[in-house]
């Protein structure tokens, strides 16, 4: 019968039957087991036997107990645990036992020691740089010394029909030589085939095993051989044996291995996976070395056409312009040609042209003395001169206003800079390298940019193609932004390799990211942030209802189908295709309600209903 056992005030050791369905455990009398210490509440826990388990809690949220050592309010117990409750050691036993005697303590002694051990492999699991061949050499060393054996074998399922000696280790941690000879081995047959325990008292004598290769080559008298079964997959066995005893183990020998065995076998699962992961993971961050270019992750033609060009211009001291939509990463390109520039050394300066109010554009770009104008209480460097043996990125150049350009273009013709209130021009040796997410020709056309600067700052081109256009790069740069920003939101869990399930991959694949890269980095980050699963699904993503996109023949559809192709009413089409289309429209607007109600033609109460109506949804 199950039963707890411990040390009563008398020192003697004590057996409490577990016969009832409710127990109660404090210091209470009324309570079933009374226990003695001052950190002992009045009824302390209760221990629920339901079929096949048995589940001890805590009555309150300051009645902690202690297993193996660690503070928990709820554990469900498993044979040999060593539960502390205020100081008072117990230890469950889920099976039945003699009842107590000399030897019935040396048992005990014998089991706590078993669960020592298994705590103490259990620890090295545990480790992040826990070789799988150092684990298993541990665990027949553990097991060895455990059973007072001479030698230790375990042997690992290969494939469905062989299987190899992976770890055959002496008593002193020494190897055993030439361990293959007992793959023919008549006990390794006998256990894989029938998945049952086997113990052989006098080896050398049973008829069964006494033409064995392992009992006559090892000299072998006792002999223990348990399977290492998880759900059904038999991973292998642990096989020990001593060469100096007969009937050395016992049926309490063989309970605890199966005990120790079926532990084992879930830690060598987990190891096994756990090194599964952590090599496709490798793999994964080798694929992605082998795909970016720096900060880029890409390895489509158009991106591949774009580093062959960036490497062409990098060491050759020109004017670059970089073209591209918004969030296509262009300040990274801007960042690869300085980093593999002879300018490299220098400071590399970034100036939003489109974040500078008007009126302080030329202070900040060119500088400004005291006293220049109201305000100008002291001397200040422009970032023109700050970028000086450098280079200067002039991000979202097509904001710049026409008489900033002027005198832009003048700077570029003279590579000097003449500060606010200052008559003294300052020499420069720049590098400048210009991005803009407008068609820059369009602009000269329509008379919002100068021809003469552009065709200044147009002298090599590098353009960055859409996200969309990009092919298969959306899921190598998704993968790294998890990867990213898995640790740094706590979601360890997540691991890059497999963070999407195939209804995440199709709706990366078929949404048009028309905030390209920094969108995806949105999305990706929300999803971490509020995903429940370790797997990231469409819906996590906000990715269930595709973009609109062009029909084949010409005319314009929007796709409502969800990740699945699941076909739905046209109704609830069309209120999926409008959540779906509000949500994009604020995910371009970074949010803002009121310019995205602006930019839809309806009230903002409207905008309001819908985001209320999102978050009843995710509830």
């Amino acid at each position: 019968m199950p039963h707890l056992q411990f040390t009563g005030p008398d020192g003697t050791t004590q057996r409490f039957s577990l016969h009832k369905r409710l127990i109660a455990l404090g210091s209470s009398p009324e309570c079933h087991l009374v226990l003695a210490g001052d950190e002992i509440a009045d009824t302390h826990c209760t221990l629920t036997h339901e079929p096949g388990r048995f589940v001890l809690e805590s009555t309150a949220r300051a009645n902690v107990f202690y297993v193996r050592g660690k503070k928990t309010r709820s554990h469900e117990l498993k044979h040999g645990d060593v539960v502390t409750i205020g100081g008072q050691e117990i230890i469950f036993s889920a099976v039945d036992a003699p009842e107590p005697s000399v030897s019935q303590a040396d048992t005990a002694k014998q089991e706590i020691e078993a669960m020592q051990r298994l705590q103490s492999f259990s620890e090295l699991l545990l480790r992040p740089t826990g070789d799988l061949d150092d684990l298993l050499s541990e665990l027949i060393d553990q097991v060895v010394a455990l059973t007072r054996a001479r030698k230790g074998f375990l042997v690992l399922a290969e494939d469905d029909a062989s299987y190899s000696i992976r770890v055959a280790r002496h008593l002193d941690r020494q190897a055993v030589d030439d361990p293959e000879k007992l793959l023919s081995d008549n006990i390794i047959r006998e256990v894989i085939a029938s998945r049952k325990p086997q113990i052989i008292s006098d080896a050398l004598t049973d008829q069964r095993f006494n033409n064995s290769l392992s009992v006559i080559a090892l000299k072998l008298s006792s002999v223990m051989c348990v399977p290492l079964i998880v759900r059904g997959e038999l991973l292998g066995l642990i096989y020990v044996g001593n060469d100096n005893a007969v009937a050395l183990f016992n049926n309490t020998d063989l309970e605890i291995l199966k005990v120790f065995a079926a532990q084992a076998a879930l830690f060598i699962k987990s190891a096994k996976v756990l090194n599964e992961l952590r090599s496709e993971s490798a793999g994964l961050a080798e694929r992605l070395e082998n795909v970016r270019f720096g900060q880029i992750i890409g390895s489509c033609p158009q991106m591949i056409e774009v580093y062959k060009r960036v490497e062409r211009v990098a060491g050759i001291d020109v004017t670059v312009l970089v073209t591209g939509e918004t969030g296509t990463g262009k300040e990274l390109i801007a960042r690869e040609v300085h980093e593999r520039s002879p300018r490299k050394s220098g400071p590399m300066i970034t100036v939003n042209c489109g974040a500078i109010p008007e009126n302080l554009i030329e202070s900040e770009l060119f500088g400004h003395v005291k006293g220049a104008f109201t305000g100008a209480v002291s001397n200040h460097i422009g970032k023109f001169q700050a970028a000086n043996k450098g280079t200067i990125f002039l991000d979202e150049i097509g904001e710049l206003p026409l008489p900033m350009q002027v005198k832009l273009l003048r700077v570029l013709q003279e590579q000097a800079v003449q500060r606010l209130g200052e008559n003294k021009p300052i020499a420069l040796d720049i590098r400048i390298i210009a991005a803009t997410n407008r068609d820059l020709q369009k602009e000269v056309a329509d008379g919002n940019f100068r021809e003469d600067l552009y065709h200044r700052l147009n002298v090599i081109n590098v353009h960055l193609p859409a996200l969309c256009d990009r092919g298969d790069d959306v899921l190598l740069i998704a993968r790294y932004l998890v990867g990213r920003y898995a640790k740094d939101f706590g979601r360890t869990d997540v691991d890059p390799a497999h963070a999407f399930d195939a209804s995440a991959l199709k709706g990366l694949l078929r949404f048009k990211w028309p905030g390209n890269i920094r969108q995806l980095e949105n999305h990706i980050k929300k999803a971490l942030v509020l995903a429940d699963s370790a797997t990231l699904t469409a819906r996590d993503l906000d990715l269930e209802i595709a973009v609109p996109s062009e029909d084949p023949s010409g005319s314009s559809f929007v796709d409502v189908t969800n990740a699945d192709d699941e076909i739905v009413p046209l109704t609830e089409a069309r209120d999926l295709w409008q959540r779906s289309y509000i949500n994009r429209v604020l995910a371009l607007n970074n949010g803002n309600r009121t310019k995205t109600a602006r930019d839809l033609g309806v009230d903002p109460r409207t905008i309001f209903r819908h985001l209320e109506k999102e978050e009843r949804a995710k509830k």
